[in-house]
């Protein structure tokens, strides 16, 4: 466990250190495109974070490859070389893409040249476990394109829901976390060395995420772009398919006991057949949707539009910040969820807690505009947003000096979702007043 804690970070401090170098060098390059229609920021903001994130990943195999323990992974198993061949590959494509604007075919195409890079350097699946059947092994054409299916819906559900700042790398983190979990007890408590790689990639992804994600909240100060979320949603499927189909159900010796105890005991085996889907089940979920809802329109499937989940949070009336908790959450939830689930199965606490927490996610989507009283004595504690007094005051200031001019008050005109003037200081809205602050205040 020190070893992976080093690897990680190792990863978060590289990634952290190269993304304000990469930054400067996006705004000098000029990868700063034009706001599109359904982009919710409202100033140009530099691309090719994935760059910093793709050092990020360097760094952490080239530590673990010098570590004592995390060594015979790279010595036992070719996966660790096959991963950096296809993120390499399908990075290259993503600068290129954040530069240029690559059609999206063509980096379909890239996708999957990426995934059988790393097919043919022994990254695959090797066998699935079926609930009441066991282990049923894949022919070397089957495998392969599972595999390369995996890795290319995982590639663009990363990539489609990478539209708020800090979302994805956010979701990501949770999901390679949760993955940590389930990958470490399969290695450390039934002591599958197979389960070594998957644990080592989850590490190192956590640690690419981390690394990125101060620079990319809200109000983010550079973009990960495809270069970025390309890159994670490869690394999160090769994490995936390393703990799927490498490690033989059979070794953890779960057939034994009698039918009921048996079944108890293959939930683990079922769990990674579940947790790729589960750790990605919020853009998964985003990703479907979004292809029946252009289809339907007689659209392109890669048509980009304003209809994915977090354009649907902020147009409920969700700040930019509170759609991104909202994401997290849900993704947590699912991810970890599935994860405890797998080590208690019969414990029915945790399906009370997950069912208790699932109806706290749904009350938070029904109180978009919520905003927690403030006791008297606490207001200078809070952001001005949430001084009640400060507002009355304001508003008795505001009405005082109507009646003293005599106009007549001013009809409140709404305001629709998703346009400039909603949610206050947000993405969709006007940021801070400080300018014309600034500009009274100044004494020339």
């Amino acid at each position: 466990m020190r070893e992976y804690l080093l690897t990680l970070c190792v990863t978060v401090a590289v990634t952290y250190l190269l993304t304000g170098p990469v930054r400067k060098f996006a705004i000098a390059a000029g990868a700063m495109p034009e706001i599109r229609a359904r982009d919710v920021h409202r100033e140009p903001t530099p691309r090719l974070g994935g760059i910093a994130m793709f050092g990020g990943l360097c760094a952490g195999l080239l530590v673990a490859d010098h570590l004592q323990n995390l060594n015979a992974v790279f010595e036992k198993s070719n996966e660790p070389r096959a991963l950096l061949s296809g993120a390499a590959l399908i990075w290259l494509i993503g600068v290129l893409d954040d530069k240029f604007e690559i059609d999206a075919l063509i980096k379909l195409g890239a996708q999957m040249i990426s995934a059988g890079v790393m097919v043919m350097q022994g990254l695959t699946i090797l066998w699935i476990p079926v609930p009441f059947i066991g282990t049923v092994p894949l022919t070397q054409w089957q495998g392969n394109l599972l595999t390369v299916a995996l890795v290319v819906i995982t590639i663009n559900a990363v990539n489609f829901v990478d539209g708020l700042d800090g979302l994805a790398a956010g979701m990501v983190c949770i999901a390679a976390a949760a993955l940590f979990l389930y990958a470490y007890r399969i290695w450390f408590g039934y002591g599958i060395e197979s389960a070594a790689p998957a644990t080592l990639f989850a590490a190192i992804l956590m640690g690419m995420c981390l690394g990125f994600l101060p620079h990319n909240m809200h109000p983010a100060r550079i973009f990960m772009g495809d270069s970025g979320s390309m890159l994670i949603g490869l690394v999160l499927a090769a994490a995936a398919i390393s703990l799927t189909g490498q490690v033989d159900p059979d070794a953890l010796a779960l057939f034994a006991g009698g039918e009921r105890n048996a079944t108890h005991a293959m939930l683990p085996a079922y769990i990674p057949l579940i947790l790729p889907l589960t750790v990605i089940a919020i853009p998964m979920a985003d990703l479907v949707l979004a292809i029946v809802r252009r289809t339907w329109k007689g659209q392109s499937p890669f048509a980009a539009d304003r209809g994915h989940l977090h354009h649907r949070l902020l147009e409920l009336g969700h700040s930019h910040s509170r759609a991104v908790l909202i994401m997290y959450f849900w993704s947590g939830l699912i991810a970890f969820g599935t994860v405890a689930y797998s080590v208690h199965s019969a414990a029915m606490w945790i399906v009370l807690v997950i069912a208790v927490l699932s109806a706290v996610g749904l009350f938070l989507l029904l109180l978009p505009r919520f905003t927690p009283r403030t006791p008297a004595w606490a207001e200078r504690l809070v952001p001005p947003r949430y001084r009640h007094a400060a507002r009355a005051a304001e508003a008795a200031a505001e009405a005082a000096a109507q009646d003293a001019s005599g106009a007549e008050p001013q009809p409140v005109r709404p305001i629709a979702a998703g346009v400039s003037g909603v949610n206050g200081a947000t993405a969709v809205g006007p940021r801070s007043r400080f300018p014309e602050r600034r500009k009274a205040e100044s004494t020339r």
